[in-house]
């Protein structure tokens, strides 16, 4: 890891994209913080993919993964691939099951699915990852659903996210080491408890629970080239949480 390589998810800033007159103040923010790269995602203005492209440019900033529709990853794949190329984007990753999980067959459909989608995007020069939540750490016999996607779709990437392996009961050190040469991308997330010690929430990186040496440590040795900083939900100004969790990063782990 290094300053250059911390990335920021646009969806902690989502609603600071809504319109297509806040997206170059809003992106001109992020690279004020510091940032050299973001992950396109949330951004609801309506704006053209050489658009975003420019204003990125300008400022300096890499487009290194976008997040897509789930069901437009799977049924409408050369349309994402257009839509990378169009962005001079190496990585996507599908953020969320579009399909119920409730079986072992549910979810090697999903895989087949994903496995299918990789392999035309691999052939175009693009990787397609996975983004995980905690639903996916639902067991059937003796592995996860995350598990079987992985297995099941070799041509596939990692996107691991950090909060939501710790939030589903796993190990978020196991999980990047277990995609060692296979996640180039990761979500970087902190978990933190209220006080009533009941509920998890998301926080800034460095101030929650996580054990970020052993994370950060596992990433380098398995290749990751991009260290994408979300927070879903921020206690104030999320451009304030991102410099907060960028700074704690280059302070600490660079």
């Amino acid at each position: 890891m290094t300053p250059d390589t911390i990335a920021a998810q646009l969806y902690t800033i989502r609603a600071h994209l809504q319109e297509e007159s806040q997206v170059a103040a809003s992106l001109k923010r992020i690279a004020d913080i510091g940032f050299k790269a973001v992950q396109i995602s949330g951004m609801k203005a309506p704006l053209a993919e050489s658009a975003v492209k420019t204003i990125c440019e300008d400022l300096g900033l890499t487009i290194c993964a976008t997040h897509e529709p789930g069901v437009k990853i799977i049924d409408e794949t050369e349309a994402v691939i257009e839509r990378l190329q169009a962005l001079g984007c190496p990585y996507t990753a599908y953020p969320h099951p579009h399909v119920p999980l409730e079986s072992v067959d549910d979810v090697k459909a999903l895989a087949a699915g994903l496995e299918q989608a990789a392999q035309k995007m691999h052939a175009a020069g693009i990787g397609l990852g996975y983004h995980n939540h905690a639903v996916e750490f639902r067991r059937f016999g003796d592995r996860t659903a995350l598990d079987i996607i992985f297995d099941e779709a070799p041509t596939l990437i990692g996107e691991i996210d950090t909060f939501w392996v710790q939030r589903g009961g796993a190990n978020p050190t196991s999980w990047c080491r277990r995609l060692v040469g296979r996640m180039p991308i990761v979500h970087l997330k902190d978990a933190a408890m209220l006080e009533d010690k009941s509920t998890c929430v998301f926080c800034e990186i460095g101030s929650g629970n996580l054990e970020w040496p052993s994370i950060i440590a596992a990433l380098r040795e398995g290749g990751c080239q991009w260290y994408i900083i979300e927070q879903d939900q921020c206690p104030g100004d999320p451009f304030q949480s991102l410099q907060q969790s960028r700074d704690w990063l280059v302070a600490n782990c660079c």
